[in-house]
């Protein structure tokens, strides 16, 4: 609920409006605060998936805490480009960029078992998705037709159902550590599981921040308990440097076919994300509709932060859901309260000690957060899923689009014998799934008999409201 104190109800649902710096500061960090984790994560499961991640005793492990400094630095940069605005870049409204997870399937594939070298196939990748990301911004509002709720919601389902995997991993032990007797043992599941019960704890019976920040408070609760059961290092805090600048193609940059298409393909959904992201925030915080202006800027924003964060090593950006959230929550519009919290995002950003401290989280405890982040973005794509009209025809669609992606992601080898390049965009799961639904949604019929799924349903049958008749929907 807004505070009175920090100004009238005119001024806070006003982006130009700043409030007095002694509560400016702490609702910016606030923000920092309610993303934190999420923005450095990608940046943890990428390192590990290539080889020189938690546990792995790679000579490259320094390499993680870089791309862990630039994911706090990068968030910050993009998040001015939001805020603050470069010409027609930017929807001047406070919107927080972070590193996004929806890139994290068609990253793994491009990267994994492949060590520090794959970065810079995965850097090109993040600038070319970043440029066509930008340039979706000409025409972002005529392209929505294609991606509706039935397209968006399955997306965001199979990147959650993707990636939850990732977080049992983690929490058992992490990769490097499967098929060794610690792998899944008591101790590990105990880190893990004080996480998540610390998080619930705050989700449902805590209100305000600590509600908000659930998950770092809880990584901080599990963070505790292993370093008090001595499974924490804090060797790399000790080397590393108190103050370094990013380093411009720092990983390189090479160019594949398969980075730059799923990168591109990607940058759809990002793009849409933003825009729906871009109206939440205009409708919580100011009750009014977002301008065509703040769209086509907010994804202007979007893919220039992207491209060039793959410049200095980092990954893809894009707006934050809970942040929007948080606006709802405090009733401030004010973008330079935003505008605080990128900065201090940057200043993080140059101090790798701060990503060294990062790193020495043992990565059970990462596994924690990690389920339950996952686990939202699995319900975050069904809740956009409960918007779809559920006809037999829409059923069809998704059951068909699902059944492939899931199952190309679950069985990577039976495409063994297609070309390098498309093995990898349809066993990233994603694609496949977006590409059927999309097509499919465009070119069947409207109406599809109910006897039409009978035969395939094995006796079971939806009740959405699109499997009722008019009179059973009164």
């Amino acid at each position: 609920m807004a505070d009175a104190s920090i100004g009238t109800p005119e001024q806070l649902r006003d982006p130009n409006y700043t409030p007095p710096m002694a509560k400016a500061v702490p609702l910016g960090i606030q923000h920092v605060l309610a993303m934190f984790v999420s923005n450095v994560t990608p940046a943890i499961i990428v390192c590990g998936a290539a080889g020189f991640g938690f546990g792995s005793n790679s000579p490259d492990f320094p390499q993680m805490i870089y791309m862990i400094q630039m994911s706090m630095f990068f968030a910050g940069v993009a998040t001015l480009f939001q805020s603050v605005g470069v010409g027609p870049v930017g929807a001047r409204l406070p919107i927080v960029q972070g590193t996004s997870f929806a890139f994290i399937p068609i990253m793994i594939p491009l990267v994994a078992g492949k060590g520090v070298d794959a970065m810079a196939v995965l850097m090109g990748g993040v600038l070319v998705g970043g440029l066509f990301h930008a340039v979706l911004g000409l025409f972002i509002g005529k392209i929505r037709f294609a991606l509706p709720p039935l397209v968006t919601g399955l997306v965001v389902t199979m990147i959650g159902l993707a990636l939850v995997k990732v977080g049992i991993q983690y929490a058992a032990g992490g990769v490097p550590a499967i098929g060794t007797p610690e792998y899944g043992s008591g101790l590990n599941w105990l880190m893990a599981c004080t996480v998540i019960i610390v998080t619930l704890a705050l989700k449902f019976f805590a209100r305000g921040m600590l509600s908000v920040s659930a998950v770092l408070i809880g990584l901080l609760a599990g963070y505790a308990l292993a370093f008090v059961l001595g499974q924490v290092s804090l060797d790399n805090v000790g080397r590393a440097a108190s103050f370094a600048l990013p380093n411009p193609l720092h990983f390189g940059l090479e160019f594949s076919a398969a980075a730059i298409i799923g990168f591109c393909a990607m940058a759809f959904v990002s793009a849409v994300e933003t825009v729906g992201d871009v109206s939440g925030i205009t409708k919580g915080g100011a009750g009014r509709e977002a301008t065509d202006k703040e769209i086509q800027g907010a994804t202007f924003a979007d893919g220039l932060g992207t491209a060039v964060s793959g410049l200095f090593g980092a990954l893809p950006n894009t707006s934050f859901s809970q942040n929007v959230g948080l606006i709802a929550m405090t009733g401030v519009m004010s973008r330079m309260v935003v505008t605080i919290g990128a900065l201090f995002l940057i200043l993080c950003g140059l101090v790798p000690k701060i990503g060294a401290v990062i790193s020495s989280i043992p990565i059970e405890v990462l596994g924690g957060g990690v389920i339950v982040m996952f686990g939202m973005v699995v319900a975050a794509g069904i809740s956009m899923l409960s918007d779809v009209n559920w006809n037999r025809r829409n059923m069809v669609i998704f059951a068909i689009a699902l059944s492939l992606g899931l199952g190309l992601q679950l069985e990577p080898n039976a495409l063994q014998y297609l070309p390098g390049t498309l093995k990898v965009l349809a066993t990233s799961g994603i694609l496949p799934a977006a590409l059927i639904a999309i097509v499919l949604n465009l070119v069947l019929p409207e109406e599809l008999s109910d006897e039409a799924t009978e035969e395939v349903s094995g006796g079971l049958a939806g009740h959405g409201t699109g499997s009722l008749t008019k009179e059973d929907r009164g």
